[in-house]
């Protein structure tokens, strides 16, 4: 087998392997070139060529997203380690397990105008678990394990290192590091950063490996509840008429069926999940923004919780935050294993474990309370629904129409990624299919990498992947297309308003030319060129009719991926919305 010459990028290379990280996206460069070489000449590893850095990243995001494993991103010195920034803050807050390699100069040749060259050390502190930065190798070896004389920079850094009493530890501090950085990321799913220092030559290759690692397992901690935290729950739990379980963003099947049934036999509980949430039950109340949207005083008096009870990732819907910060619950608990963003200003009770085993020790132990809370909602809930249906048969085609028709023709077990922005907003007003999985890039919110990371979760996904994204989030993203991995059976939607038809639902001055430019971003773009470029079958419609007639075909087997552009009209959207939540209540 081929191996890097550089024993560091021997090492980066072998422990990656040792812990069973697989997927490795490089983006071409040359600094990085003993790490490409080491990652593209094993066969173990699944490596995937990605030229766009942004692109890139969020592409790993997608395959870490759905494997729920690191994946690992590969990168030359200088300013292309920025560009990972987005994804790497995204990764951050979704808990996303997401390795960052970067190649960097020597430090000798940092600092004083050479090219390609920044300043990356610790440069993703605030957004990263761990960050590490490896020590340059003192000395080189010849083909034949006989070291080599240094350049005189080298031969500098090499007494300083030897003075200091390091000279023997560098293999020791770069191998404990990298250890550390992968086993930090596997144990808290997040991403890490390993800054990796190289000296020309950079291309040499051997056929052995001088350097056997040392990996160590990562310690995992018991799950545990404290008993007093435990019984103090469980106390004021049955003692409550009106408690509320607010779910965000959640992997599929990360809650046992029987808990949810538990929870569901409760009638003083109600269940508010989110659509990224994937919890199904039919007495849980999904779509939130439908049923609170049209509330006033009195009702939200009687719809506020004693007991807020929440978990998963952060929360879509601005109207149930406005609510429950403005009526704001006697006792919020979060449960999570990391974090406990205190969301509504009222968090009192923060338990540091999975929800699944808190449910698990929790709820055996409770009772089922007598109350009127659960039916009130449920029966305003089932009012709500036939609003909402007779809505949608009385209006003309627009956003809202188009989004009823898109999401009641998704295939089952479809893995559906969603835009920012609008598409997420949109999709939160419907009751969606319950085979389907979704997902939607909320840790940070951002436009910048929707399509990459969907295009990531269908490269390492057996199931039908279908994105749904705005005309700016899909254009802002375009160089995602710029992949040679598009499985054929990958389908985009693209809802063109022709502009950010979010900016028309908030409030502010609209059809002005300063809105149209600055807010908006008006435009005449269309996605056809694009397809023809990459490779995609391209279609466009502009009525129901259109719509339904192509969404017949649009998920049936083709030689190429396919996008379906749907153009609506801008200057109607935001009033057929704003008129929903006034019919709806």
């Amino acid at each position: 087998m081929i191996y890097p010459k550089i024993p560091l990028a021997q090492t980066v290379v072998q422990l990656c392997k040792a812990k069973g990280v697989k997927h490795i996206v490089i983006s071409p460069g040359s600094r990085n070139a003993p790490l490409t070489i080491g990652f593209s000449n094993d066969d173990y590893f699944k490596c995937y060529s990605i030229v766009d850095e942004r692109c890139a990243a969020f592409f790993a995001l997608g395959i870490a997203q759905q494997l729920q494993e690191p994946a690992v991103v590969v990168c030359t010195s200088g300013s292309a380690l920025l560009n990972y920034y987005p994804a790497v803050a995204e990764a951050f807050y979704s808990d996303i397990p997401l390795i960052v390699l970067s190649a960097d100069r020597p430090k000798h040749l940092i600092g004083i105008g050479d090219g390609q060259t920044i300043n990356q050390k610790n440069v993703f502190e605030n957004h990263v678990l761990y960050s590490s930065n490896l020590k340059l190798d003192l000395k080189e070896k010849d083909t034949h394990g006989v070291e080599e004389e240094l350049p005189i920079f080298k031969n500098m850094e090499n007494k300083v290192e030897t003075l200091l009493g390091l000279k023997k530890t560098i293999q020791q501090y770069n191998e404990e590091e990298i250890d550390k950085a992968i086993n930090m990321t596997l144990l808290e799913n997040g991403p890490v950063h390993i800054n990796v220092p190289f000296d020309e030559p950079l291309y040499d290759m051997v056929e052995e490996l001088y350097v056997k690692p040392k990996s160590t397992n990562p310690e995992n901690k018991p799950l545990q509840i404290d008993d007093y935290i435990l019984g103090d729950c469980i106390k004021n739990w049955n003692a409550a008429s009106k408690k509320m379980v607010l779910v965000g963003v959640n992997q599929p099947n990360q809650i046992e069926q029987r808990w949810l049934d538990t929870l569901a036999a409760d009638e003083s509980v109600i269940v508010f999940t989110e659509t990224t949430s994937n919890l199904h039950h039919d007495t849980f109340f999904p779509s939130i923004d439908k049923l609170i949207a049209p509330l006033t005083g009195d009702h939200f008096k009687k719809l506020q919780p004693d007991i807020l009870l929440t978990f998963g990732g952060l929360i879509v819907s601005k109207k149930v935050k406005a609510f429950l910060r403005a009526y704001k619950p006697q006792q919020h608990w979060h449960i999570d294993e990391k974090k406990a963003n205190d969301t509504f200003f009222s968090l009192n009770n923060f338990v540091k474990t999975t929800p699944n085993y808190f449910f698990s020790k929790f709820l055996p132990q409770t009772r089922l309370v007598t109350s009127n809370y659960k039916s009130y909602w449920s029966h305003l809930k089932a009012l709500r629904l036939v609003k909402h249906n007779d809505y949608l048969n009385s209006i003309d085609f627009s956003d809202l129409k188009a989004f009823d028709t898109i999401l009641r023709a998704i295939p089952n077990d479809t893995c559906l990624q969603l835009g920012n922005s609008s598409t997420v907003r949109y999709a939160q007003l419907f009751d969606l299919n319950k085979t389907l999985r979704v997902f939607c890039n909320r840790g940070t919110s951002g436009i910048d990498g929707c399509t990459a990371t969907a295009i990531g979760c269908a490269v390492v996904n057996n199931k039908q992947t279908t994105l749904i994204t705005g005309d700016l989030s899909f254009i802002y993203d375009s160089n995602a297309l710029w992949n040679n991995y598009i499985p054929n059976n990958f389908r985009i939607i693209v809802i063109n308003n022709q502009g950010g038809g979010i900016f028309r639902i908030l409030p502010g001055h609209k059809n002005t030319e300063n809105f149209d430019t600055y807010f908006e971003t008006n435009h005449q773009l269309t996605a056809e060129h694009l397809c023809n470029m990459y490779g995609f079958n391209y279609e466009s419609v502009s009525s129901e009719t259109a719509l339904k007639a192509s969404l017949k075909s649009f998920y049936s087997d083709g030689d190429h991926p396919k996008l379906l552009e749907i153009f609506t009209p801008k200057n109607l959207n935001d009033e057929v919305l704003l008129n929903y939540f006034k019919f709806i209540g």
